[in-house]
């Protein structure tokens, strides 16, 4: 008896008629032998109680099975008698094992459904793929904390709603030739937070769509270039930090990367505490930063305005030297901290709000607004 392995799944009370049967034994031989009521082994016999751990102990001593031999047939039986939903359950695990599915619904990229396959239908459509196996068509350059390879699932959902907004944006035909004049308009608009709001007229009018996407949890992404096609650039952002300084540099870094010719790229962590170290960024990623450092505020100017009063960075010399070069002085306060000459908690009243003036201009996805935007 204890070498009996249950081979198909039967009600272990069939098990233990056949036990009695074969020992010679009735009901109420086996209950003395328990020291259990008769009426306890005839519901286990006919299947209307569960074997319990401590009838399973006894079962086990009087039959030399052992109590995890019972245990193993009561759970096999239970388990036999759930109704299969055909897979319902890994079904939903690889679904959300590829998209942040909870998040999509909350923010309305995707309507809920009971229905596992409809809920699977809406992901992928969104996604623009076929098959769970699939991968988005979302090529680009990472930079991230830890890792420039792959994406996250939430990552992966914030560029697809990106790309889906811009779909729904219009914009002059691109050309190269337009950029630089683009550039110095929105250089023009520096010195004043609110002029921030042109700042999607001016682009769409070269030919760029911008649009805003607030991050999922954990996306830590800043912003975002990609193509629709190649005569449509699109610049994200994200307004993770809602600060001047950030504004200004996300758009010139993407600004650097479509003047550079990269195709479809993703940036994370470009500015404040835990930022990647600059020897860790792809060549790439480092012309970027370049490129938006001297749009912002030529290094020739700022170095000498640093080696003329370091260290002692008092407001009204941070705001002169704004006024003289025409920009925020939030720009010069986010400079000199990138550089590590102030503490990130230093004139941080200088670095102003922005996000009320670019969303009030630009096609925005979060903080409580849910374009209804179809793919």
């Amino acid at each position: 008896m204890s070498d009996l392995i249950a081979a198909e799944v039967f009600p272990p009370g069939e098990i233990l008629r056949e036990e009695l049967e074969a020992r010679g034994w009735t009901q109420t031989d086996l209950a003395e032998i328990l020291g259990r009521p008769p009426r306890l082994v005839n519901e286990v016999i006919a299947g209307k109680r569960a074997i319990t751990p401590e009838t399973a102990k006894g079962l086990g001593e009087a039959f030399g099975t052992g109590g995890q031999f019972w245990m193993n047939l009561e759970s096999a039986w239970q388990l036999s008698k759930v109704r299969d939903e055909d897979g319902d359950v890994s079904r939903r695990a690889r679904l959300y094992e590829k998209a942040p599915v909870k998040e999509m619904v909350r923010r309305c990229w995707i309507e809920p459904s009971s229905d596992v396959e409809v809920l699977e239908s809406r992901v992928l459509k969104f996604l623009g793929i076929t098959s769970l196996d699939d991968t988005p068509e979302l090529r680009h350059a990472a930079r991230k904390h830890t890792s420039y390879t792959g994406v996250t699932r939430s990552q992966q959902a914030w560029l697809c709603r990106a790309r889906q907004l811009a779909k729904a944006t219009t914009a002059g035909r691109f050309a190269m030739t337009h950029l630089e004049g683009g550039i110095d308009r929105l250089r023009q608009l520096l010195p004043n937070p609110e002029d921030i709001r042109q700042a999607p007229r001016i682009l769409a009018e070269i030919g760029i769509r911008m649009v805003i996407v607030e991050p999922l949890a954990g996306t830590r992404i800043d912003g975002a270039c990609l193509w629709l096609d190649k005569h449509s650039p699109v610049i994200a952002l994200s307004l993770r930090y809602d600060r001047i300084d950030w504004f200004w540099f996300t758009l010139m870094h993407e600004l650097g990367h479509i003047k550079a010719g990269d195709a479809q790229h993703l940036d994370t962590d470009l500015v404040g505490e835990g930022a990647l170290k600059e020897e860790d960024k792809p060549e790439s990623e480092r012309a970027a930063d370049r490129f938006a450092t001297e749009a912002l505020i030529k290094k020739t100017e700022l170095d000498k305005f640093i080696a003329r009063i370091r260290p002692l960075y008092y407001k009204e010399k941070i705001r002169g030297f704004a006024s003289r070069i025409g920009v925020h002085p939030g720009l010069v306060v986010g400079q000199l901290q990138h550089r590590g000459e102030i503490s990130f908690a230093h004139n941080r009243e200088m670095l102003a709000k922005v996000r009320n003036a670019v969303t009030r201009s630009a096609l925005t996805d979060g903080w409580g607004c849910h374009p209804p935007v179809e793919l």
